[in-house]
């Protein structure tokens, strides 16, 4: 009787161990994925100033646009510390900006034909397209690690050890879904 006790002592603890070390792998798969986040939007940031400067010329009378991007760049700076939910919403305000001057630059025939604004718009969309790739991963391994923690019995073990739901990188609201408008 003994033996069967410390048996099912030692599966419990065994099992709480291997929940223990999974919600672990969780945490640090979010924690990567936040990171994979954070370089590529740091990548977008990097590049603006140099596609702003390419474009000034072409379109000194859309200075609104050319404001807003600049304007939205400096939020998504100084919002780089924050968490997933305020950096969303500084960065779809970045990207909604960015893809009104795209937008606007279509109508400008000379810059179009531009080298530099060709290659720098090309790093854009290749930027664009990495940063959805790791917001992808990195949501996926929020869904686990949430899931996880709200599922019994591993619950358990994470509310005995503090572990919490993490925050999803999501787009604040349909504007910034929005495919932008452009009106000549």
């Amino acid at each position: 009787m003994e033996w069967v006790i410390l048996l099912l002592v030692v599966g419990v603890a065994g099992y709480a161990i291997i929940i223990y070390n999974s919600l672990v792998s969780n945490r640090q798969m979010v924690r990567e994925g936040w990171s994979g986040i954070d370089v590529q939007l740091k990548r977008r940031t990097d590049l603006i100033p140099n596609l702003m400067e390419t474009v000034k010329g072409y379109m000194a009378h859309e200075r609104e646009t050319l404001d807003a991007v600049v304007n939205a760049r400096a939020k998504a700076t100084s919002a780089a510390a924050a968490g997933p939910e305020a950096r969303a919403k500084a960065e779809g305000e970045l990207s909604a900006a960015l893809g009104r001057l795209l937008a606007i630059a279509e109508a400008y025939p000379d810059l179009k034909a531009n080298t530099t604004f060709l290659e720098f718009q090309t790093a854009l969309q290749s930027v664009e397209d990495e940063i959805q790739m790791a917001r992808r991963y990195y949501n996926g391994a929020v869904r686990n690690l949430n899931i996880q923690v709200e599922s019994f019995p591993s619950n358990l073990v994470a509310n005995a050890f503090k572990f919490e739901q993490a925050e999803y990188f999501e787009l604040e609201n349909e504007a910034e879904r929005a495919v932008p408008q452009v009106k000549f």
